[in-house]
């Protein structure tokens, strides 16, 4: 079995606390037609460089029914500014419109198969992964982006098609494990493709 979630396979649930003071499962995104769900950060020069396109792309599709929802699963004694405290002000300052998920103990980091951040996952109307890998092929320097794999394979989604590119790697920093080394990787952890 590969590390990161394979596409046809069904969003593994959670439980996990928000920013914005509640607590989210799965179930809690059932009338979304399709869930978003990517593995972020505070801190990460990929996330902090393409959160402004990840942003354009929630917005111009969460009206269309999608529902966003990044989860961070990095390590606090990694880097401190990935705490939970660090998580709630930065959604303050940037008001996403995503719900924000810390997971402290990894467990849907491991659940998933996360290698990077940010790392995207596209899941149907019937939780079925459909995508998996980058945001786009700049996330570093937005103004670079020629790709938009994400927004492509919502586009595609939407109109009733497969998704043509299913799956990409992700681009970004690795997860940050706890008691590891910042740049560790689990060795079952390859490229998607």
């Amino acid at each position: 079995m590969s590390f990161t979630l394979s596409l046809g396979a069904q969003a593994p649930d959670f439980n996990l606390p928000a920013t914005d003071g509640k607590n989210y499962q799965l179930i809690d995104f059932t009338g979304a037609e399709a869930l978003v769900i990517f593995f972020t950060c505070n801190h990460c020069p990929y996330v902090i460089g393409s959160d402004e396109v990840t942003r354009q792309t929630a917005e111009k599709f969460i009206p269309q029914g999608v529902q966003f929802v990044g989860i961070n699963s990095n390590s606090k004694n990694t880097y401190q500014e990935d705490d939970f405290p660090h998580m709630v002000a930065r959604m303050r300052e940037e008001r996403f419109p995503w719900v924000y998920l810390h997971d402290e103990t990894q467990e849907i980091a491991r659940a998933y198969g996360a290698l990077r951040t940010p790392h995207f996952y596209l899941f149907d109307s019937e939780r079925t992964l459909i995508y998996s890998g980058r945001g786009n092929d700049s996330p570093r320097d937005a103004s670079r982006v020629r790709v938009n794999d994400l927004q492509r394979a919502l586009e595609e989604y939407l109109a009733g098609k497969p998704v043509s590119i299913p799956l990409t790697n992700p681009i970004g920093c690795n997860v940050k494990w706890e008691g590891r080394d910042a740049h560790w990787m689990p060795a079952e952890a390859c490229d998607l493709v």
